[in-house]
C-alpha cells in the first residue's frame, strides 16, 4: 500500500479501509464500542485520531496492519547522505541465508579489527542520534556485513567483543527500521542482535537489545506483549544491578521508558505509572541526563515519556502543562525532535494550531528526516490542511509537500 493513500489522513484511511471491508459506519463503530456519530467525524477529520490504542483497535476490525492506517511504512528518499541504495539493501543484508547456518559470511578479506568496528558502530549510532536517517541506512548494509565476517573470524575474547559489536549494529537496524515503519525488519534484526549476543553471555548488551524487541513490538500494535517484556526484561537484568554500571543503570531505565509507552497505549495507567516510577528511580540513581550506550536517559528522558504517555492516555492537560516547559536542549538531536512532535500533538488536540504548526517548523529545521518520517507531523499537517475552511496559508501547504502528503 505504499504510496497509495499518502494524501490521506488516518481517519480518510478508516473510511477507505471500511469501505473495502463493506462495513457501515455503525458497525464498524459498534465493533470498537463507539458511536456512528464519533466515526463520522473521525472520518471527516473534525476529531483528530492520533492516539495508537483507538488506531490498534481500528486496525484489528478492519483486519489490517497498525501501519496500514499510519501511512506506514514510508518511502525513504534519496539525498547525498543516503545514496540511491537504501531500505531494499538493507532488507538484502536482514535476508541474507548465509548467516543463519555454516556458510559463513561470503568474504575471505581479513577480517575487521574489533577497534576499527568499534568506531564505526559508534559512528553510525551517533548518526542516528542526529536525525540522519538516509545516512545511517544506507551503510548499514556493509556494516553489518563486516561485523558478522569479524564474529566469525576472530577469536576469544576479541570474539565476544565482535559479536557484542554486531549485535549493537543489529540493534541500530532495528532502531532505524522503526522509525521508517519497516515494522517487520525490524523484528527481523532485534531477532539476529539477540542471538549474535546470547553467546557472550552479555547482560548490557542484552538489556540494550530488549529495548529493540520491544519497539517492534510497538510498531506491530502489540501493546500487551510490550508490556510483559518490559516486565521480562526487567527481571533478567535485576540480579546484576547490585553492583551497575551507569550504563546498565541506564539500559534498565530505558526499558520502563519504553514500556510505559507500551502500557498507555493499552490503555493502562496503573502500569504506565509503575513503569516511569521505576524510571525515575533508576534516573535520580544516575544523577544526571547521560547517554551511555545511546540511550540519551535520565531526569529529562523521563519527563519526556510523562508528556508523551499522558498524550497517549489522552491525559492533554498533563502534556500542555509540561510539555513546552521540558529543556531538551542537552539531549540528542532525536529526542529532543520526538518530543517537539509530542508537544505540537497537545496544542493541536488544544485547538491551539499555530502554536503546534510552530512547533512541527522549529522542528523541521533542525531535523527535517525524522519529522518526515513520523506520522504525527505527516497527519498533523494533513488534518490542518482538511479543516481549513478558506485557502490555506503558503506556509502550511509548503509544510505539507515537504512531508509528502500534499501534491
Amino acid at each position: 500500500m505504499r504510496g497509495r493513500t499518502n494524501n490521506l489522513t488516518v481517519g480518510e484511511r478508516v473510511a477507505w479501509y471500511r469501505y473495502r471491508r463493506g462495513l457501515s459506519q455503525e458497525v464498524l463503530a459498534g465493533l470498537i464500542g463507539r458511536t456512528a456519530d464519533w466515526l463520522g467525524k473521525v472520518e471527516n477529520n473534525r476529531i483528530e485520531l492520533d492516539r495508537l490504542s483507538v488506531i490498534k483497535s481500528l486496525a484489528e476490525v478492519l483486519d489490517v496492519s497498525l501501519g496500514d492506517l499510519l501511512g506506514e511504512p514510508s518511502l525513504l528518499d534519496w539525498t547525498g547522505d543516503s545514496g540511491n541504495a537504501t531500505v531494499p539493501a538493507l532488507r538484502a543484508a536482514l535476508m541474507d541465508y548465509r548467516v543463519l547456518g555454516p556458510f559463513g559470511s561470503g568474504t575471505d578479506a581479513e577480517p575487521t579489527s574489533v577497534a576499527v568496528l568499534r568506531k564505526e558502530v559508534g559512528a553510525l549510532w551517533d548518526a542516528y542520534q542526529d536525525s540522519r536517517f538516509g545516512y545511517v541506512t544506507g551503510r548499514l548494509p556493509e556494516l553489518l556485513h563486516r561485523a558478522q565476517g569479524a564474529a566469525e573470524h576472530h577469536d576469544g575474547d576479541g570474539q565476544d567483543q565482535a559479536r557484542r559489536l554486531l549485535g549493537l549494529a543489529y540493534q541500530l537496524a532495528a532502531t532505524q527500521l522503526t522509525k521508517l515503519g519497516e515494522s517487520d525488519l525490524a523484528w527481523i534484526a532485534a531477532d539476529r542482535g539477540l542471538a549474535a549476543v546470547r553467546p557472550t553471555g552479555d547482560p548490557l548488551v542484552t538489556g540494550s537489545l530488549f529495548r529493540s524487541v520491544g519497539h517492534a513490538l510497538h510498531a506491530t500494535g502489540r501493546y500487551t506483549e510490550a508490556v510483559r517484556l518490559t516486565e521480562d526484561a526487567a527481571a533478567y537484568l535485576e540480579p546484576h544491578l547490585r553492583h551497575a554500571t551507569p550504563a546498565l543503570l541506564s539500559v534498565y531505565g530505558t526499558l520502563f521508558l519504553s514500556g510505559s509507552m507500551a502500557a498507555a497505549r493499552s490503555n493502562d495507567a496503573p502500569t504506565t505509572r509503575t513503569f516511569l516510577a521505576a524510571a525515575d528511580q533508576a534516573a535520580a540513581q544516575l544523577g544526571a541526563d547521560a547517554n551511555h550506550l545511546w540511550t540519551a536517559f535520565g531526569p529529562t528522558n523521563v519527563a519526556i515519556h510523562r508528556v508523551a504517555t499522558a498524550a497517549e492516555l489522552g491525559d492533554l492537560q498533563v502534556a500542555i502543562d509540561l510539555g513546552p516547559r521540558v529543556d531538551t536542549a542537552g539531549l540528542p538531536m532525536e529526542r529532543r525532535v520526538r518530543h517537539a512532535l509530542e508537544v505540537a500533538r497537545a496544542y493541536s488536540a488544544w485547538n491551539r494550531v499555530d502554536d503546534a504548526q510552530a512547533v512541527i517548523l522549529d522542528a523541521e529545521q533542525m531535523a527535517p528526516e525524522q519529522v518526515r518520517h513520523h506520522f504525527l507531523s505527516r497527519q498533523l499537517a494533513l488534518t490542518w490542511i482538511r479543516r481549513q475552511r478558506g485557502k490555506p496559508s503558503a506556509e502550511l501547504v509548503g509544510l505539507a509537500q515537504r512531508l509528502k502528503v500534499l501534491d
